[in-house]
């Protein structure tokens, strides 16, 4: 039996052949030209990589900045003894013990936690809630510093973090529909570099990104050509 596809895949079919690979930018003009839903959808960049995913070494983790945002408001919590400055810096929360005791009951409405190095020694008790959430302070991805003006403003700016699955597979938003297509292009491309580059270098041979496909949140996946990526 056939397999039925949304009235919105056949809408998007229609605009282009899924089965093909595009360069990024015809990739982003595709998308762009993709039905709209009735909210604004964040577009992401959706990466396949061959590096072995159960082995420590191969993790592959970072950060990058987005050169024109994220689109989107991002909650900010800062884990200090010195409160007043970071929310003068344009924290959401902040604090120590009383935000540590707020989180182990159950609270978790912010999207990125920052720490300094002194606060971290405490914070470490927290790691099994915040790390399967994603939201544990990490040296790599710049969200433990001691100049917390700073990486309030860079997250706050669309500074993207992305992290690797148990499957191998990282997704990364670079924006959202209401950007032109420009944006989301400048944006992806900055991904794409930035994710190549965290090629572990332990991974030795075959090719460290497989796959990389972009779609907006209701929207099929529009594949990228691998020659976009091969260089990594």
């Amino acid at each position: 039996m056939a397999k039925k596809h949304s009235k919105r895949y056949n809408s998007a079919v229609k605009v282009a052949d899924l089965t093909k690979d595009y360069p990024l930018k015809e990739a982003v003009d595709i998308l762009a030209k993709f039905p709209k839903a009735k909210f604004d959808e964040t577009v992401e960049l959706s990466f396949r990589l061959g590096v072995d995913a159960t082995s420590g070494e191969q993790n592959v983790r970072g950060t990058t900045p987005l050169p024109n945002g994220s689109g989107k408001k991002v909650r900010v919590i800062v884990f200090t003894d010195d409160a007043p400055k970071a929310l003068a810096a344009g924290a959401d929360e902040a604090g120590l013990q009383e935000l540590m005791t707020k989180i182990n009951g159950g609270w978790l409405e912010f999207d990125v936690a920052i720490a300094t190095t002194e606060a971290m020694k405490q914070v470490r008790t927290l790691a099994r809630v915040l790390g399967p959430k994603g939201l544990m302070p990490n040296p790599k991805a710049g969200t433990v510093t001691d100049d917390v003006a700073a990486g309030i403003k860079a997250v706050k700016a669309g500074r993207v973090e992305f992290k690797m699955d148990k499957t191998a597979n990282i997704g990364v938003g670079v924006g959202k529909r209401s950007f032109t297509p420009a944006q989301i292009l400048e944006n992806a491309q900055a991904v794409l570099e930035a994710v190549g580059k965290g090629k572990p270098n332990t991974f030795k041979g075959g090719q460290f990104i497989k796959t990389v496909t972009i779609s907006s949140s209701m929207s099929p996946s529009v594949k990228i050509a691998s020659t976009e990526f091969s260089k990594y």
